[in-house]
């Protein structure tokens, strides 16, 4: 069965192809989910008007989140957290205290955008990447310091 992607599916295809599929994936998993849609000549012209205000919108938000990665990379945060002795943290430093941080300064950043392998768990210096866009990312300074 022939169909048309609504949505970019992992294995499968882009947002905007005509792929052929068997007619059960696309019957009971593809259609009901508003994935896809079958593959007529009107669908197509529907779906590759979706496609050009897809790729606007993209664009819009692509120049956003480049303005946006110039005024975070000169953004260094501090963040006070209790530390013993040899100055290792009694707790870590997640994505989510970083997003809390960047809101207090006026930043609006998903937790989620924010990459982080594993919790800071030190103290000092630390290089954070924000990935504000699929082709757009961000590096900000964390400096994890003793709280008093």
């Amino acid at each position: 069965m022939e169909i048309i992607l609504r949505e970019d599916v992992e294995k499968l295809g882009n947002r905007g192809d005509v792929v052929k599929v068997a007619a059960g994936y696309a019957r009971n998993f593809l259609l009901p989910k508003k994935i896809a849609v079958p593959a007529t000549d009107a669908n197509k012209k529907i779906v590759e008007q979706e496609k050009q205000a897809h790729l606007r919108r993209e664009a819009r938000l692509a120049g956003e989140a480049q303005e946006l990665a110039k005024l975070l990379s000169t953004v260094t945060l501090t963040i006070p957290r209790k530390a013993g002795e040899n100055d290792q943290l009694f707790g870590s430093v997640t994505a989510a205290d970083i997003a809390d941080a960047l809101a207090a300064q006026k930043f609006t950043v998903e937790r989620r955008r924010i990459s982080l392998d594993e919790p800071i768990r030190t103290l000092g210096e630390h290089k954070v990447q924000l990935k504000l866009h699929r082709e757009v990312t961000a590096e900000i300074t964390v400096n994890v310091t003793k709280e008093e």
